[in-house]
């Protein structure tokens, strides 16, 4: 496997503590414990370039990578790794900052050019991802849906749960964003991943 480069380059909650906007930019974003972080890492390659931990809520800031490349080209990117929604063990006050710090720089960050929503391949339709989903929808924010720990189901029951999904997108979406099905633990997923980065970093133009 291809390991690619990669360095952390900050961690902030303001524009101020963010990287110059000067590079294609992807963000990562899903419930907690939805296995962002295993996910990120098994990407790039590095084992721990993120942190995993089976307590939700690690994640309380925006974490900024540079990823030098993908399977075929050199060519860098940045990598955004944002807080988990849903059931972290915090307070109200700070899922309420974490909600602010994440709308403003889904809005703002000029650079972004894909919001990957991860889902959990084992679960039914979930009303947070649904929510968030819908949000990037109505603020024209491009994103894909990427599936988490598809190795965890047979391939039957990942292929229905998936479909499950797109049944209830199909009642609010005309046209339904692209679907990336992953595993952190069998690298399924990974060469697309990449593939699908490296299509859009060939379109910019910053």
């Amino acid at each position: 496997m291809k390991t690619l480069k990669a360095r952390h380059l900050g961690s902030g909650r303001e524009h101020a503590h963010w990287p110059k906007p000067d590079l294609p930019e992807y963000a990562f974003i899903g419930r907690s414990n939805v296995g962002k972080s295993s996910l990120i890492n098994m990407l790039v390659g590095i084992n721990k370039l993120a942190r995993v931990s089976s307590t939700p809520g690690k994640t309380r800031n925006v974490e900024h990578f540079r990823v030098e490349g993908t399977l075929t080209t050199e060519r860098p990117w940045l990598l955004a790794d944002l807080p988990g929604y849903g059931f972290a063990k915090v307070s109200q006050a700070e899922r309420a900052t974490w909600q602010r710090m994440i709308h403003t720089y889904l809005q703002e960050r000029q650079n972004l050019q894909c919001v990957f929503v991860l889902v959990d391949t084992r679960l039914e339709p979930q009303r947070s991802d649904l929510d968030m989903i819908q949000w990037l929808g109505e603020h024209g924010i491009a994103f894909a849906i990427v599936f988490t720990k598809s190795d965890k189901l047979n391939q039957p029951k990942v292929i229905s749960n998936v479909a499950q999904l797109k049944r209830v997108l199909k009642k609010t979406w005309n046209t339904l964003p692209p679907l990336i099905i992953t595993s952190s633990e069998t690298l399924k997923g990974r060469e697309e991943l990449l593939a699908f980065i490296d299509e859009v970093n060939e379109r910019w133009e910053g």
